[in-house]
């Protein structure tokens, strides 16, 4: 059972139909796209050209019966802080929203699709 999530990076890739990536989503049996990766795709909706057709791209992402907008609760700021200790004691810090989306993958047993090398400061989060 393929149980992926998606960071910001890759979204945009499957959206501009990267090969790599939409193989992976095709055969993946879930897909989760963390709120946070939500947020920051609406920030750059706001300022560019496309607004309207990325927000109902996005729409249509969220509304296919195998995606799952992925939210935080309690249980993920125990994995947060976890975390971003880690992060800390081993002098590799990464950015805020990378380590709530590493927090929400942990908590729920994902696999995280992402491109982006600070996420190898976590060697404990399995990626594709």
């Amino acid at each position: 059972m393929s149980r992926i999530a998606l960071d910001t990076h890759r979204y945009v890739d499957a959206a501009r139909g990267v090969r790599e990536v939409v193989e992976q989503l095709a055969i993946a049996d879930r897909v989760y796209l963390p709120f946070i990766v939500v947020g920051e795709l609406r920030t750059g909706f706001v300022g560019g050209s496309r607004r309207a057709q990325n927000e109902r791209l996005l729409q249509r992402f969220l509304a296919a019966p195998r995606t799952e907008l992925l939210l935080a609760d309690e249980a993920t700021t125990h994995h947060y802080a976890a975390l971003f200790t880690q992060l800390k004691r081993q002098g590799t810090p990464i950015p805020t929203n990378d380590i709530w989306i590493a927090a929400l993958v942990l908590q729920h047993g994902l696999t995280l699709c992402a491109r982006d090398a600070h996420f190898d400061h976590l060697p404990q989060i399995p990626r594709i």
